[in-house]
């Protein structure tokens, strides 16, 4: 039975690392003593270590430890032996082009269906999704592919912002890059506020967190969904 949580963000503004996630994560992982922690997205350019550290420090606080998939000289072998994963975010060109070069996105996908916990933020989120075609970041890199595990029949679109109607900002607002998306293809997308995140509980999809989720469906005005509204879109 597959076991997501899939988060906006890893980090809500003005506290701390996780911080609003962590109760929540301590059921998640209920019985795991160790995760492997995926850090190639690396925001800011930070080092693998780094984020990787930064992660194990924030976990000592549950009593799970940390390792960084990139320490394993085989990385296969190490997702195979895992007891569950989290995936952080950064940049998602980077993250995907990392994973299809490795050849561990299909290997991580099938780990994840069978049970293992997976947490993702941001562009960790983003990968659970159909394709990585809705994230908000630089192309900094080409990857060899922009499939994703499809761990969820949808695509996420994390740090979703609102229009603000009194802003002076002329640039495209996240709602129309998602409906010129959806000139081309017609893959649902939630839109994920901070502070919001999707949980799969085997074929159960729900929205979570202190915020609505925003629907985009191709051919229709988009909605709103409530924490704890089922997700279906069939």
């Amino acid at each position: 039975m597959k076991n997501v949580l899939l988060a906006s963000t890893s980090t809500l503004y003005g506290a701390e690392y996780l911080a609003y996630l962590l109760p929540e994560l301590s059921a998640f992982f209920a019985g795991v003593s160790e995760i492997i922690f995926i850090p190639f997205a690396r925001p800011g350019g930070i080092s693998h270590d780094d984020y990787t550290e930064k992660v194990r420090q924030t976990f000592a606080a549950i009593g799970i430890s940390v390792r960084g998939l990139h320490t394993f000289p085989e990385p296969e072998t190490a997702i195979a032996e895992a007891e569950g994963f989290f995936t952080g975010g950064g940049n998602t060109f980077l993250l995907v082009q990392q994973l299809h070069n490795l050849n561990l996105m299909e290997v991580l996908k099938q780990k994840v269906e069978s049970g293992v916990p997976y947490l993702g933020t941001s562009a960790g989120s983003n990968i659970g999704g159909v394709n990585m075609k809705n994230t908000n970041d630089m192309p900094i890199v080409y990857p060899s592919d922009f499939t994703t595990m499809g761990l969820i029949p949808f695509n996420i679109n994390a740090h979703y912002l609102d229009p603000d109607p009194t802003s002076t900002h002329n640039g495209e607002t996240r709602e129309t890059r998602i409906k010129e998306f959806h000139v081309f293809n017609d893959t649902p997308v939630v839109g994920l506020r901070e502070g919001s995140w999707i949980r799969v509980k085997g074929e159960a999809i729900t929205t979570e967190g202190s915020k609505n989720s925003r629907i985009f469906l191709t051919g229709t005005v988009p909605y709103e969904l409530a924490p704890g509204s089922p997700l279906k879109f069939s």
